[in-house]
């Protein structure tokens, strides 16, 4: 998180925009599943052309003519991305400075929750990240489904540590110990302090296992620190563990070389240090955002440039401002020696710049960049500093260097497939509009993260998952998990929301407190690999899972 941002905004817009300045994260989870897979590329022979509701015994027909009357003037709302695109990862609320976490073959990204802030007339203000307490969990198993397991309330009266105030750029490890394996949450307390979090689970409940800081000002090296914050964790192949922070320029003198990097082992608990933290000398124009990572037996150090870099000696330097920097070295503690910069500013690649914050990560062989961009406040229709999480691909020259990355809004490709025969949580999306998300069960609503149902349905709300596979067998029944007090209704259609109609669901549940699974036939049985789309009618209705069959 930032003290400053040296770029200029333009003219503020007034909007109204509801799910996202309400901001009780909602959540999706994605489960995969192993069915037949002969993969044709085409759907086959119609089926039926009645729907069913199957409760408690009760089963309720409308034919498809009674259906596309319910959708005759209904819409699909217009999405903050465009179909086919996976940045930003996220559109139903924002989320910066990413941090990976690949887990038991799925990619865990953990973001500071940048919720909107409103001034006395209920108009969104600039961004100052003070009201930031909650951190942003979601996870893929492919990188462009993505499953929403809410916000951990991770500070203030409200979070696990109830002493601090914030909770900024977050980093994420986890370890076996005693035999349990143990998830850890590192967050910066505004820009004064480290804290530490802990869970049984990669999406909480998190708790605070010291009851105070994990790095403080009083710790040898860090009461000259500018910046006390962004932390990054390297989980080295011997078993020990390495927390790297700070940032900040102390003077107008020290623009050049800061000195206000530092690094530190930890314990073998995670949640103490085993030793000082000591200075990453030479660090280049440091600004802040300490990122880690080991690629072929070197360690990079990587950084975010300050904003002072002369432009008539960037040449020389090697490197603009607030570009991401890397130094590598064969030792995790340094010294380490300058490479050269990987990744631009935001501005470069989207027109709106700011502060640079990225995490590097490997998934399935392959490197990936995550960094956060203003594309989504963008699509709003705002322009107050609100951030959203890229991933784009990362590649290597002959010599094992890593090369300038390229930010775009197409975003990296899937990995593998979304399996549709297995329970694929409501709040897994690859795109969506007009959808919020919100915590379900008690441990959920009481600390933030978890399971996560999709609420805030109007008519033309859909949601889409990309590159849903039914095998050659095919799929011949959609089943969903809806409760609510109205009756709501589900087109299911192939490719885009406007794409061919497969079936239609009608969910009459009529209570408000329980979940009740329906079933609708479609009408042709699905083959072959497509992508998924939902489009709503009906309002007060909430959706928990889908699948086929």
């Amino acid at each position: 998180m930032r003290k400053q941002n040296r770029f200029s905004h333009g003219l503020l817009k007034k909007i109204l925009f509801v799910h996202l300045s309400v901001f009780l994260t909602l959540s999706i989870c994605s489960c995969g599943a192993e069915k037949e897979k002969a993969v044709q590329p085409e759907n086959v022979e119609s089926e039926s052309t009645e729907f069913s509701k199957k409760e408690e015994g009760e089963n309720k027909n409308m034919t498809t003519a009674e259906m596309e009357k319910v959708f005759e003037n209904v819409v699909p709302k217009k999405a903050y991305k465009g179909i086919g695109n996976h940045n930003p990862v996220m559109t139903q609320r924002y989320g910066a400075d990413p941090y990976a976490l690949v887990y038991d073959g799925r990619v865990y990204l953990y973001m500071t929750c940048d919720e909107p802030m409103l001034d006395a007339n209920g108009e969104i203000k600039e961004n100052d990240y003070s009201n930031i307490y909650k951190i942003n969990v979601i996870s893929s198993a492919d990188l462009v489904n993505w499953t929403d397991h809410g916000s951990v309330y991770a500070s203030s009266e409200k979070g696990a540590a109830t002493w601090g105030n914030n909770s900024w750029a977050p980093a994420a490890a986890y370890k076996e110990i005693d035999g349990k394996m143990k998830f850890f949450l590192y967050f910066a307390n505004g820009g004064n302090g480290i804290a530490v979090l802990s869970s049984d689970s990669p999406t909480g409940p998190f708790t605070d296992p010291i009851g105070e800081a994990l790095i403080s000002r009083d710790m040898p090296t860090c009461a000259e620190v500018t910046w006390l914050f962004d932390p990054a964790v390297l989980m080295d192949d011997d078993g020990n563990a390495y927390i790297y922070f700070g940032g900040g320029v102390p003077s107008e003198d020290k623009v050049s070389n800061p000195g206000t990097a530092r690094v530190a082992k930890l314990g073998e608990d995670m949640i103490s240090l085993d030793g000082d933290p000591v200075v990453i000398e030479n660090v280049s124009y440091l600004f802040e955002d300490s990122g880690i990572n080991k690629i072929n037996g070197t360690y990079y150090y990587s950084y975010c440039s300050n904003f002072n870099v002369p432009e008539d000696r960037a040449d020389e330097i090697g490197f603009h401002c607030g570009e991401i920097i890397t130094m590598s070295s064969d030792n995790p503690m340094g010294p380490f020696t300058l490479c050269g910069p990987i990744l631009k500013n935001p501005q470069y690649y989207f027109g709106r710049g700011g502060n640079n914050h990225h995490c590097m990560f490997e998934f399935e062989g392959q490197l990936y960049m995550s960094y956060h961009t203003r594309q989504l406040e963008e699509a709003i229709g705002i322009n107050k500093g609100y951030r959203s999480t890229n991933i784009d691909k990362v590649t290597l020259d002959s010599n094992g260097n890593i090369e300038m990355i390229q930010g775009t809004t197409a975003g990296v490709e899937q990995v593998g497939s979304l399996n549709p025969y297995e329970k694929v949580r409501a709040v897994t999306m690859g795109i969506m509009a007009g959808v919020e998300t919100t915590q379900f069960g008690e441990d959920s609503v009481k600390t933030g993260s978890g399971d996560m149902i999709v609420t805030g349905i109007h008519d033309g709300s859909w949601i889409g998952v990309y590159g849903a596979d039914f095998g050659a067998a095919g799929a011949e029944e959609f089943h969903v998990s809806a409760r609510g007090t109205e009756t709501g209704y589900i087109k299911i259609c192939l490719d885009s929301p406007e794409g061919e109609v497969i079936g239609y669901a009608e969910l009459d549940t009529k209570d408000a407190v329980n979940f009740h699974e329906f079933v609708a036939g479609l009408e042709k049985k699905v083959s072959g690999k497509h992508d998924l789309y939902f489009v709503f009618s009906g309002d007060n209705f909430e959706l928990e899972y889908w699948y086929c069959r």
